[in-house]
This record gives C-alpha cells, structure tokens and sequence, in this order.
C-alpha cells in the first residue's frame, strides 16, 4: 500500500478506526481520527462488505472510461492495419490520435507489423538410421596472410587481395556426424572431389550414404555433379528456392564451425587454421555434445565403435 506522506489513515489507522466505531460510535471515532464523517461512515462501510481487505487502499484509476471509438471504428482500423499501413497514416485516414490507434493496435495484438503474418510452424524431422540422408553446403572464409587490425589494434596492419577460400561441410541428418574440408572455390571440380571424399570418410565409419539434399548453387545444379551422384548411387535432392530452413542442419553446422574453429581462435595464417580443423572435427564428433542428441556427441548415434576412426 502507498500512502502519500500527508496521509491520516494508514492500512493500521484504518483498522484502529473500524474498532473505535464499534466503542465510540461514528462521530466521535472520525473526531478522534482526525476525519470527516463521510470518510468514517466510508471505511465501516467497506469494511462491512470486504472486511480487512476493503481497508486497503485502490487504484484511482476509474472503473469506465469514455472511449471515441466504437465497434465499427475499431474494425476500420484492424482492416487498414493489416494492409500494413503506419500506425500514423491510420490517425489520418481515421480521423484520431497517435496515441488513440497505439491503444487501439496494442489492444487487437497488430502493434507489430511482424503480428500481421502468422510465423510458419517450424518443421523438424530426422531420418532413422546413419546415411539415410546427407546435407552438404559451403561456407566462403577469408584467407588469413597475417593477424589484422581487429586482432592487433594497428589500422596499418591489413591486407588486400589475399582472396577467399570455401569451406564445404557435410552432416549426417541422423548421427549430425559432420564432415569438413577446405578448397579454394566453390567450383564443379571442388564440389565433385568433396562429394567423393565426403562418402568415403562416411563408408569408413560404416555408414553408406543413400540420400543427398543441397541448395540450388549452380556447381550443384551441374550435370558433372548429378553423374557423381548416380555414379557413387545416391538420390540427389534441392532445397526449396529462398528456403535455407529446407538444409537448416548443414546451415547450423556451419554456424558451429565458424565459432569455435574459423573464427574461435586468433590465426596467423590460413595454413595454421586448416591444419586446426581435423582436431575440431574429432573433438565435434566424438566429445561435444549435441543437444538434438540428449547432450551426447554424435558418434553415440553411429552403430559400433567408430571412435577411432572418427579421431584420425
């Protein structure tokens, strides 16, 4: 309770008050208190109805208020909102205040433009066993010459045209085993060798690769890639166009990459960062844990014990 500091009767007074009528009566009680008779006959009366809860104090904040606009005004409002219009271009075509359609938008839920357009609910499945699908992607990183301005400080140390060099991941949709190598583009003979590479590292872990999703990049949308996959037997399949949800494993493991190994550590050279990323893979494997996998590390979803070779 919040009494201002002139106040003549507290939550204690006002009991002390309620007993003094009971003794004194009415009009000696509110004398003694300090109070009018009308205030007196107030508290005894609430007191009757709530008993020591009617002698706490309530908001002065009125009960009903006067509102200019009514059901019909209302419905103008939702339906130029969900047009997307500003909340101050409505004030105009309506005829009221800023702060009248903020109340009104605030009361509807559409204060948001966001609130407008339901969110999409989120699809997550998993295949059954190891190989039954694999997503790959790639990730374009900076070649590191020298440490740069952001690391030491110095704006002189910076170096131009050192070029790019790709990342190209793959992750198992079941295990979420992940698998990484770098080359220095993203071309249709880099996409072919990693493809090759990426299904003999799983066929050692024991794991055949079935099934394979990327995007629609134009080195996996070539005809040298789709004879790979018909040559090594597996169905290759596209994300939906704009969607990167569709491959939202491989985009995740990218993430991952970037912040504990490309971009966990101060670099001196691009050599010294490549020759890191066997260390991360195994430590990602076989000890990190996963939290779609129960906080274990994905090795525990592949069959038998693949822990050595995912170490070497």
């Amino acid at each position: 309770m919040n009494s201002h500091k002139n106040a003549r009767l507290t939550f204690e007074g006002r009991k002390l008050l309620i007993e003094r009528i009971a003794v004194m009566g009415l009009i000696p009680a509110a004398e003694a208190a300090g109070i009018s008779q009308r205030t007196a006959c107030k508290w005894r009366k609430r007191f009757a109805m709530l008993g020591h809860e009617g002698l706490i104090d309530r908001s002065s904040r009125p009960a009903r208020t006067r509102t200019t606009v009514d059901a019909e005004l209302m419905q103008r409002i939702e339906r130029l909102r969900r047009k997307r219009m500003p909340m101050r271009r409505i004030a105009q075509v309506v005829g009221r205040s800023v702060a009248t359609i903020s109340r009104v938008l605030a009361q509807l839920g559409l204060s948001s433009l966001n609130a407008i357009d339901p969110k999409e609910p989120v699809v997550r499945y998993e295949h059954e066993a190891p190989g039954d699908l694999l997503h790959m992607d790639m990730k374009k990183l900076g070649r590191i010459a020298m440490p740069g301005h952001r690391v030491t400080g110095n704006p002189r140390n910076h170096t131009r045209g050192v070029g790019w060099e790709v990342a190209h991941v793959a992750i198992d949709d079941h295990s979420r085993v992940g698998f990484v190598q770098m080359y220095p583009n993203e071309q249709r003979p880099s996409v072919v060798a990693f493809l090759e590479a990426a299904v003999a590292h799983y066929e050692a872990l024991g794991v055949t690769i079935k099934r394979l999703i990327t995007d629609n990049g134009p080195a996996y949308r070539s005809k040298v890639f789709a004879r790979a996959c018909q040559a090594l037997g597996i169905k290759h399949t596209f994300t939906r166009p704009y969607r990167p949800q569709t491959n939202g494993k491989a985009e995740r493991f990218i993430q991952t990459c970037l912040r504990e190994w490309a971009y966990g550590r101060i670099w001196a050279t691009s050599q010294e960062r490549t020759a890191w990323l066997p260390a991360f893979l195994a430590y990602y494997n076989a000890r990190r844990p996963h939290s779609a996998l129960g906080y274990k590390p994905p090795a525990s979803r592949l069959g038998g014990n693949n822990l050595l070779q995912i170490n070497t």
